[in-house]
């Protein structure tokens, strides 16, 4: 039994954020740099931006999450760009909707880089402490409780726990408590929420093994090599130049397979040990193996952790079998036939709660002032952490100096996308972004981002004015350029018609604009400069940017119309004080559904589960005659 520590306030401040994962960070330099006086409880320091999973940030609509955290103002993009080891550009033979930069980051460095701007951030408290309970005193503020005995008060408190609520282990028959990668759980902050009314659900997630580099024969795998010409993933950055390290495929064979199956009930997965839900779209092995049974192989990837160490991660090898069962798995794969392991892979259950209890701007309904970021919300992956903990930062700020909320729309933002899934629809699983989730994807690119919201990160006051400048200085050229483009008359001469029809496309009969030209599949920026001999020097992504805008403007100008229309269905808000089951024409599953969710708007209401396009017709009749009286 635990002798009772005795309690004390140490200390009031505006913000308190507890966690200091990828949302905590976002959420308390939000704050502290919005001139909040905050601080950070973290379980360790050596926890900070830790990476427990895969060694890398961004891939496909990931990617489209840290450029638009940058163009608010956030971190991540700039400690990625620091701490890349290999970097390239995702889906590039497809379109540009779905173009995703993805980065190799040094794991243990990224870690460093983002402990010193947290350090060093003024208004920003940092200190290691277990938070186990949290209570809303009358004047509504809150005292969060620690072990240690200290607790503070806080105006506003953003929780960003990630997997470590309740966090257990799974290692084939054995499981402990713990949070991952080693570190403590946090096992008393899960009762004091559900003291608070909060609903908690019970999810999985996994990681892989990690192998010894010197134990990998590369001579087998086919290698991955970066982009030639690495693209920032920060608006503030021009170039990277570093040495990339390669990274390696491989597969899994079908001893590895056999070997899977005969061990099928010392999983805990397949035994019912785990009896949480896990991500859809990242699977264990022994998940692949029952669920697609055809296929021969699996494909894997061997990621270097970073530059001063030899663990190598192995993604697509997220598994929860027995040690021993683990060293027979890998030694079977191509090129790990002596593999050495210096990390077992193991999947891990945690407590999180069911987003739909939050309003938009992640504000807990029932309790103002207390927001929640990340995992902790349902979803999975450090991007998708960072951006609710920047937006979860920056509302609290606004919440307290008593302006309205900030709240990015499905057309705006892959960010309002991820937002409004996890409130508006909630989620049995851990909830991955991708590309496919946003309706609008032609408009919410990842090289426009700092066009859709560095303006909207200014007037919060979160974009420095140098950032500003540069995005002002970017969009005026990229103006200039396309009324240049407009501006300059080909002629059908006999040399430019024989120059067309060398590349394969057809002659002029007329003058032609060369933005008219560039529309052409066949023509781009690096083949048209025989038309443009005067062409000014430009920026890579000034010329990828206009490119687009050119050849997809037909495209993005019905995307335009096509969010006209979802406008105005956002536009039409519902009071706060409605009661729905006054609204006798609406289905009771209806009425159950939007009295629970509480949506902000028709369009908001429109995308619950449960509510059909009779229950809005019926609920816009309703709010018609309701503003009428």
């Amino acid at each position: 039994m635990e002798d009772r520590v005795r309690e004390f306030l140490e200390e009031s401040v505006d913000v308190l954020v507890i966690g200091a994962g990828h949302a905590g960070c976002e959420a308390a330099l939000a704050t502290a740099r919005l001139g909040m006086k905050t601080i950070m409880l973290t379980m360790s320091l050596d926890s900070i931006a830790m990476m427990p999973c895969n060694p890398n940030i961004g891939g496909t609509a990931k990617g489209h999450l840290v450029r638009e955290i940058d163009a608010l103002g956030g971190e991540m993009a700039l400690n990625i760009d620091k701490t890349m080891i290999q970097c390239k550009m995702l889906n590039r033979s497809k379109g540009p909707a779905v173009h995703s930069l993805r980065a190799q980051a040094d794991k243990q460095r990224y870690h460093t880089e983002m402990k010193k701007v947290i350090e060093n951030q003024k208004n920003l408290r940092l200190i290691q402490a277990e938070a186990t309970r949290i209570r809303v005193n009358q004047d509504g503020t809150f005292n969060v409780y620690t072990r240690l005995g200290a607790y503070y008060r806080a105006r506003a408190v953003i929780v960003t726990t990630g997997t470590y609520l309740r966090g257990k282990i799974h290692i084939g028959e054995l499981n402990y408590s713990s949070g991952p990668n080693g570190l403590a759980p946090a096992n008393e902050l899960s009762q004091s929420l559900m003291d608070l009314g909060i609903k908690l659900v019970r999810f999985k997630t996994g990681t892989p093994a990690r192998i010894h580099r010197d134990s990998i024969n590369y001579e087998k795998m086919a290698m991955q090599t970066g982009d030639d010409e690495i693209i920032p993933f920060s608006f503030m950055n021009d170039e990277i130049k570093i040495d990339q390290v390669p990274c390696y495929v491989t597969y899994t064979t079908q001893e590895t397979h056999e070997i899977i199956r005969k061990n099928l009930d010392r999983s805990p997965l397949y035994a019912g040990v785990i009896k949480s839900v896990g991500p859809r779209y990242c699977p264990s092995l022994e998940d692949k193996v029952v669920k697609f049974a055809d296929k021969e192989k699996h494909q894997l990837f061997i990621e270097p952790e970073g530059l001063d160490t030899k663990e190598m991660y192995i993604q697509g090898m997220s598994t929860s079998l027995p040690y021993e069962v683990q060293v027979q798995m890998y030694r079977s794969m191509i090129g790990l036939e002596k593999a050495e392991i210096m990390r077992p892979a193991y999947a891990i259950e945690y407590d999180a709660i069911d987003p739909t209890q939050l309003k938009l701007n992640l504000e807990l309904m029932t309790i103002k002032n207390l927001f929640f970021a990340g995992q902790i919300n349902g979803s999975s992956g450090y991007e998708e952490a960072a951006a609710q903990g920047l937006m979860a930062g920056i509302n609290a700020y606004l919440s307290l100096s008593n302006k309205e909320p900030f709240i990015l729309d499905r057309s705006e933002a892959y960010i309002g996308v991820l937002i409004d899934d996890l409130v508006t629809k909630g989620t049995n699983e851990p909830y991955r972004m991708m590309t496919s989730r946003a309706e609008y994807r032609l408009l919410l690119r990842q090289d426009n981002a700092d066009e859709r919201l560095t303006e909207k990160g200014y007037q919060i006051g979160l974009v420095t004015e140098e950032r500003y400048k540069r995005y002002r200085d970017k969009k005026q050229r990229i103006e200039n350029e396309i009324q240049r483009l407009k501006s300059i008359k080909i002629t059908p001469k006999p040399e430019i018609n024989e120059f067309l029809e060398n590349i394969g496309s057809v002659p002029l009969k007329i003058p032609t604009s060369l933005y008219d030209l560039l529309r052409r599949t066949e023509l781009n920026y690096e083949n048209t400069l025989f038309l443009d001999p005067e062409r000014p020097a430009l920026k890579k992504e000034i010329k990828d940017y206009v490119e687009t805008v050119i050849k997809y403007e037909g495209y993005i100008q019905k995307q335009i119309a096509q969010v006209e229309q979802f406008k105005k269905l956002e536009n039409k808000k519902i009071p706060n004080d409605i009661n729905y089951d006054e609204i006798k024409s609406l289905r009771i599953e209806a009425r159950q559904k939007l009295n629970k969710i509480r949506p902000d708007s028709i369009g908001q209401a429109s995308r619950i589960s449960g509510v059909s396009p009779a229950d809005i017709n019926v609920l816009l009749v309703y709010l018609m005659t309701h503003n009428q009286k």
